[in-house]
């Protein structure tokens, strides 16, 4: 497995979903290593790598491959289903603003 990172902003919409977080940068690099040695991996949109969690499945974590570094960075998340955490109308909706 390469080198994970994970940005700012993977780790707030993490904070968001995930409750209880000790050290959430380290949890996310841990999952993501976990589930990316796993095989469950797909490809995303303008070349992204989307991860899917080992422990909850609708947890999605869309990744860039830095491959000269042999680095995976981890740029943001989303859950899937309508029993998520951040329902998706409230993303929607700040979706609409922007």
């Amino acid at each position: 497995m390469a080198l994970v990172s994970v940005t700012d902003h993977a780790v707030e919409r993490y904070l968001q979903r995930v409750r209880g977080a000790l050290d959430p940068r380290l949890e996310i690099t841990a999952r993501v290593s976990k589930a990316f040695d796993a095989g469950q991996v797909s490809p995303g949109e303008r070349g992204a790598i989307l991860v899917r969690d080992l422990q909850r499945a609708d947890l999605v974590f869309v990744c860039i491959e830095d491959k000269p570094r042999g680095e995976l960075l981890v740029v943001t998340l989303w859950e899937e289903g309508e029993d998520a955490e951040v329902p998706k109308r409230f993303t929607d909706v700040l979706r609409g603003r922007r």
